[in-house]
Parts: structure tokens; C-alpha cells; sequence
């Protein structure tokens, strides 16, 4: 009875056994592609296979191949470089790109450049190209020609970053900064520009107001003169008609006034009136 009941252990064992070493060899030549995945395969009799693997379950010889799993999605890279211009400055760059590799030849990619290929290529010919547009430049032209200087690079960095199966979706300069001395020239020049300006504002505002009292001059001097000349025409007859106008707007005001009364000076011939003022308290 001891003996068949070890015997059925024993069996149960072994299935065990053989189920747990089944599943593990299954298991093990299984592998899975995520999306924005590609897999490459290694052979260890063929070496790396010309296709690639796109996404899902599939199946392989355990310790006979085995899959590099590479990742095809977009992704940044920035690197700084110090260049030097066409007029000798210095100037430092920062360049972000977004980089992904050509689906097709990731077997290449493999072989040549390992699965870190975009750290490996993208700092050396992004300094390249980099140093190669900053030389044709003077250092102000990178900061009015901006956009020309940033199109240049993105055409001569994808060309480059084609021979070894990188895309690039989006090449930048996201920073650009000079040396000491040249940033202290350049905001001593806009000083002086600015002080330029300022000085030219001056000397018009001069003239303008030169010549407005040059013609307010004209003008009174020819009032002047049109007073003179009426003046001369007429006689003392402008005179006194200029006196009489003014003494009829004083009598006008007085009159107006509640506590100016009305006094004769002579003996009632109709002569000179005196205006007396009284108190509006009496």
C-alpha cells in the first residue's frame, strides 16, 4: 500500500516535472513586440535576419535566436556645441532634435551601430554640421538671419543623419549665446544707437520749434504792420473809435453790478454822469 502510494507520488512528479519544463520551453520561445516596437532577430547560425518583426506574439528557437527589441517612436535629443563664426567670434548652440530610425534597415542599424545608434551619431555630425553653417556667418547674421541659419542646418543635418538610417522629424536651435566681449560690444553699440537717436530727436525738436517762432515772428510783425498802416490810412479817427468801444463795454460791466447807482456831476445840463458805488448794506 506504502509502496503504491509512492510509487503515484513519484508519477505525479514526473508530469509535474515535464508540465513545468513543457511550459518553460514554450515559454521561452515566446517573446512580445509592444507597439512602437520593432524587433530584429539574431541567429546564431544565420546571424541578424534582413526583415524585421513588427508588433505582437510570435515565436522563436530558444538559445538558437534571439530578438533586439528596438523602439521606432520619436524621440529628443539636445547637445550643446561652441562654434566659431565667419568674422572670428565664438558662439555657443543649442540644437534639440527629434529623431526616429528608418524602420527598413534597423538589421543595419544593428550590425553597425549597436541599439544606442542615436547616441552615437547624433552629437558628432550634429557638431559637425553645426560648425560647418556657423563658419559661413558673420555673429550678428546668426541673430537677424535666424531663420535661413536654422533652415540650413535642419536640410545639411538630415542628409547626414539619412546615411545612417535616422529620421529626423525636427531640428532647432533652441539657444544661442556669444562670448563676454562680444555681448559688452554689442550692447555698447545699441547704446551709442540709442544715444544716436535720442540726439536726432533733439536737434528736430530744435528746428521744429525754430521754426514755428520764426512764424509766429512773421505773423506779429505783419499784424504789426496791418495796424500801422490802418492806422495811418484812417487818422485818429481808429483811435477813438478803439476808445469808445472800450469805454462802452466798461460802462456795459458797471451796469451789470447791483450796488453802482447813477450820480450827476453838473447842474443837470445833460453833462458828464459820475457812476457812484454804494453799499448794498445801507
Amino acid at each position: 500500500m506504502a509502496a503504491a502510494a509512492s510509487n503515484l507520488l513519484s508519477g505525479i512528479a514526473r508530469v509535474a516535472l515535464t508540465l513545468g519544463t513543457g511550459a518553460a520551453l514554450v515559454n521561452s520561445a515566446l517573446y512580445t513586440v509592444d507597439g512602437g516596437q520593432r524587433a530584429v532577430i539574431f541567429d546564431r547560425f544565420g546571424g541578424v535576419r534582413d526583415s524585421t518583426v513588427s508588433e505582437g506574439t510570435h515565436f522563436l528557437i530558444p538559445w538558437l535566436q534571439k530578438p533586439i527589441i528596438f523602439d521606432i517612436r520619436t524621440r529628443p535629443h539636445s547637445f550643446t556645441s561652441t562654434s566659431g563664426t565667419k568674422d572670428l567670434q565664438m558662439v555657443n548652440l543649442t540644437l534639440r532634435l527629434l529623431s526616429r530610425p528608418d524602420t527598413p534597415r534597423l538589421p543595419t542599424i544593428f550590425k553597425t551601430l549597436g541599439t544606442e545608434y542615436d547616441e552615437k551619431v547624433l552629437p558628432s555630425i550634429g557638431n559637425e554640421v553645426l560648425k560647418a553653417v556657423v563658419a559661413q556667418f558673420n555673429a550678428d547674421q546668426l541673430l537677424t538671419d535666424r531663420p535661413a541659419v536654422s533652415a540650413l542646418v535642419k536640410d545639411s543635418l538630415t542628409k547626414r543623419a539619412k546615411d545612417f538610417g535616422i529620421i529626423l522629424d525636427d531640428v532647432a536651435i533652441t539657444h544661442l549665446s556669444y562670448g563676454t566681449e562680444f555681448s559688452r560690444a554689442v550692447e555698447q553699440k545699441q547704446v551709442a544707437q540709442q544715444e544716436a537717436e535720442r540726439s536726432k530727436f533733439v536737434v528736430m525738436k530744435a528746428e521744429q520749434e525754430r521754426r514755428a517762432a520764426i512764424i509766429r515772428a512773421e505773423g506779429e510783425s505783419e499784424a504789426a504792420k496791418l495796424i500801422s498802416d490802418a492806422t495811418l490810412q484812417a487818422g485818429m479817427g481808429l483811435v477813438e473809435l478803439r476808445r469808445i468801444e472800450a469805454a462802452r463795454e466798461n460802462a456795459a460791466t458797471l451796469a451789470r453790478s447791483g450796488n453802482i447807482g447813477y450820480i450827476p456831476s453838473g447842474g443837470g445840463n445833460g453833462g458828464n454822469q459820475l457812476l457812484l458805488g454804494l453799499n448794498a448794506a445801507r
